[in-house]
């Protein structure tokens, strides 16, 4: 009985002494099959292709319901053409999996570590993510803004992770075939119970 009751004490003791900040902190894993990734490129003609991705897996350290850390991790196989059907689809699909894009059988994630986050306006509604996006092996800084209705947006330069078809940055001449090097990415994060 008395070593439970000294086990019990320094238990106590113990708890006392953990920062209250660390006590505030969560750690919460992304539902992989509830959370949605959207993808627009463009072409200087304004013709545009979307689609959707997945998320292979994820999570978010949080502190008082702010972002703290964390990574998500998409998986680059599923990359799916919305715009398009039939042979078009899949044929588009092929082409943004093969070599002239992102070379999925090579590099079949794309990564995104938070390093750092700042509160965006003063109600404390949106945030500032910094840290690196990870594409084919290639890992630049990037930054990705988040509402806290998990509604998240990152924009990033394809050059940059050697997506090089028909971009400005590598061929010249291209008029209006020409597409833009700008990726947009939005999502909206779902967590798991």
């Amino acid at each position: 009985m008395e070593k439970y009751i000294y086990k019990s004490i320094i238990i106590s003791l113990l708890m006392l002494m953990i920062p209250t900040s660390l006590i505030s902190q969560t750690l919460k894993s992304i539902d992989v099959e509830n959370s949605k990734i959207k993808w627009i490129g463009e072409e200087l003609s304004g013709k545009n292709h979307y689609g959707s991705l997945k998320f292979k897996n994820g999570s978010l350290q949080l502190d008082n319901g702010k972002i703290i850390s964390g990574n998500f991790t998409v998986d680059m196989n599923t990359i799916n053409v919305e715009d398009l059907q039939g042979g078009s689809k899949q044929r588009l699909e092929g082409h943004l999996r093969s070599d002239d894009f992102f070379s999925v059988e090579k590099f079949s994630e794309a990564i995104f570590e938070i390093k750092s986050s700042s509160v965006v306006n003063e109600d404390g509604s949106s945030q500032t993510l910094s840290g690196n996006l990870t594409i084919k092996g290639i890992t630049h800084p990037a930054k990705l803004e988040i509402d806290n209705n998990w509604a998240a947006k990152l924009v990033f330069d394809r050059s940059k992770y050697d997506v090089r078809f028909r971009s400005g940055n590598f061929f010249q001449n291209l008029g209006d075939k020409l597409i833009y090097d700008e990726i947009v990415i939005s999502a909206n994060i779902v967590f798991a119970n």
